[in-house]
């Protein structure tokens, strides 16, 4: 049984402005890794043989609890919960009820691949979880194998009918584009999405890890994604957002979006309000750069006093970059760490 860890002794106060980085961006959205481990080995996530972090170098989903307060408490209003995958988590649903009783946080949501949905979608709904990304790179059974090396198509379309049946309003899923891998099925993903009146973003591959793959082979801008949607679909601009990335086209006859996330051809720094906890308990402000606060230490070292761990948060908004550079990184990465890592 998970007991709520005792208050801190000395509350933080939002700072004025907020969480603001060193170029004025405004920071209210915190994307926090819970696992790296995942029921899938998508060829672009990860490599075929991994290493996964020993559980005592991982966050306690107390520990992680305790961050969320920090950050709701510094203003951050939008949460997301991701892996590796999420639901592979022991108690991750008591994680997800506690985070939903912050006050002060507007939105809780999930990133997930699906596989456990049918499952825990209607727990998920209950718990507070407001939305649901799933990621679906094919509809084709074999082509999923191929891509996730071990996943089963029918269990992810089951948890998509499972999140529709459970009443989540807006659902969206997420398709990583690969030239001559998937690109064939845009058309028949954004159709499957516009059939259930749910959203798809498609999203450009990053260079994140040693995947064994040289992504400049498989890329595929998404000017080139859209140009080919618009042969099937009309597809009205709108400047509707989801306070993330994307950038979001309707479809027209439809309750449907396809949005684009474009960090190579459209780069969307100037407005990036992101920060990312990683599974270990470090700060990354920025997905395409090193910079780095290690918050686990700190977290076991003051169990009853947050202000070490606010102050190191307000170093980190000193390390976000302005901007990265993914493209330069397509044949060789940069970054070494996998996006399973980092929080997806």
């Amino acid at each position: 049984m998970i007991s709520e860890q005792a208050p801190p002794s000395a509350p933080l106060h939002l700072p004025p402005g907020g969480l603001v980085d060193r170029f004025g961006r405004r920071i209210t959205y915190l994307r926090l890794s819970i696992t790296d481990r995942c029921d899938f080995r998508c060829t672009y996530c990860m490599a075929e043989e991994m290493t996964f972090l020993p559980h005592g170098a991982v966050l306690s989903l107390e520990e992680a609890l305790r961050l969320v307060r920090i950050f709701v408490s510094l203003g951050v209003t939008k949460v997301r919960i991701t892996g590796g995958e999420p639901l592979v988590r022991r108690n991750a649903l008591w994680l997800l009820q506690e985070i939903g009783r912050l006050p002060g946080l507007k939105e809780l949501v999930l990133t997930t691949n699906g596989s456990q949905l049918a499952r825990h979608a209607a727990d998920l709904r209950r718990a507070g979880v407001s939305r649901l990304n799933i990621s679906l790179d094919t509809l084709r059974p074999e082509r999923f194998r191929a891509i996730t090396r071990i996943g089963d198509l029918t269990k992810v379309l089951d948890g998509v009918e499972a999140a529709l049946a459970a009443g989540f309003s807006r659902i969206r899923l997420n398709a990583v584009m690969q030239q001559g891998v998937n690109d064939d099925e845009l058309g028949d993903l954004l159709a499957y999405a516009v059939a259930r009146n749910i959203d798809l973003a498609l999203i450009e591959e990053m260079p994140l890890g040693d995947t064994g793959h040289d992504r400049s082979a498989t890329y595929l801008s998404s000017d080139a994604a859209r140009a080919r949607l618009a042969e099937r679909f009309e597809l009205i601009p709108t400047l509707e957002n989801s306070g993330g990335p994307a950038r979001y086209w309707r479809v027209g006859g439809s309750d449907s979006r396809v949005g684009f996330i474009s960090p190579h051809s459209h780069n969307f720094c100037d407005t990036c309000n992101r920060v990312r906890i990683s599974a270990q308990g470090t700060l990354y402000p920025c997905l395409g750069d090193d910079g780095a606060i290690p918050l686990l230490p700190l977290l076991r070292a003051h169990p009853q006093d947050d202000a070490p761990l606010g102050a190191a948060i307000a170093t980190g908004m000193g390390l976000k970059a302005q901007g990265h550079d993914f493209t330069a990184a397509m044949a060789t990465p940069k970054i070494v760490r996998f996006m399973s890592s980092t929080g997806g």
